[in-house]
């Protein structure tokens, strides 16, 4: 059962409702995707299945219970009300619930790499068309069996890839043009592991088993290829630790500022 705050749904609504007061010609798109369901989950199952859904493989008919069956869970459910927050805290250009859960395509990628994470096991053929599809429409790239917390922010979004074995924890915001990667030799256990409050800035590549320690920051277009260590500033091809951090968490506060000391 889906463990979302009730004031969000509440809110989410409310925004609706004022939005249409505003402008009718929105109305029969509101209602559809957000006031005539039940709550916050089956909304964005039913906007994900539409998003997704193909007339001739997984329509949105047979998409939409699978994705309300992985979302609607406790863990899952709880992980969206945090990534939400997330965007909401940490991105200037973002001012309501409505506008997030409609247009923020990072926001959408991440719950449907939630819900391909959740069938990986028994569904694999539905979790690699739920990536491929989220790769085609949110340009947006993560393999079902990566390993993703809670508070993830994935902001602009465009061109991020992660790959099987990645592990990102709690409270990371990662932007546009970010991968982490294999080195392209390797089997098994071969992509990075982000720990928490980490912030990697645009275009940045990480690549290999390293390990980005927690509170660490990822200067733009940095290539990383080593460990960085936990609160350190790295900036480069490679990188290099340039400084360290000034702040404990930058993947919740989002300060590019490379500090050097």
């Amino acid at each position: 059962m889906n463990a979302i705050d009730n004031n969000i749904w509440t809110k989410l609504q409310s925004e609706a409702e004022d939005y249409i007061k505003s402008n009718e010609d929105y109305k029969d798109f509101l209602e559809s995707l957000v006031l005539s369901n039940d709550d916050f989950i089956s909304s964005i199952s039913l906007k994900l299945s539409r998003d997704l859904s193909q007339a001739w493989s997984f329509s949105e008919k047979k998409l939409l219970p699978s994705i309300l069956q992985a979302l609607n869970t406790k863990d899952v459910s709880k992980a969206i009300e945090k990534d939400l927050n997330a965007v909401i805290s940490r991105d200037p250009a973002t001012n309501t619930i409505l506008e997030t859960f409609l247009f923020s395509k990072g926001f959408s990628a991440l719950q449907a790499y939630r819900a391909s994470n959740y069938h990986w096991k028994k569904e694999t053929l539905l979790s690699y068309f739920l990536q491929s599809r989220t790769s085609q429409v949110y340009g947006v790239d993560i393999h079902p069996a990566a390993t993703i917390g809670k508070g993830i922010m994935l902001d602009h979004a465009t061109g991020i890839v992660i790959g099987e074995t990645s592990v990102i924890e709690d409270d990371v915001s990662i932007f546009q043009g970010v991968t982490l990667g294999g080195t392209g030799k390797e089997i098994g256990d071969r992509h990075p592991k982000v720990r928490k409050g980490v912030l990697i800035s645009s275009g940045a590549k990480i690549l290999g088993n390293v390990e980005i320690g927690e509170g660490a920051k990822i200067a733009a277009g940095s290539v990383v290829l080593e460990d960085v260590p936990e609160h350190m500033t790295v900036a480069g091809v490679p990188a290099k630790v340039v400084g360290k951090t000034s702040i404990k968490t930058p993947g919740t506060e989002v300060d590019h500022t490379i500090e050097e000391n």
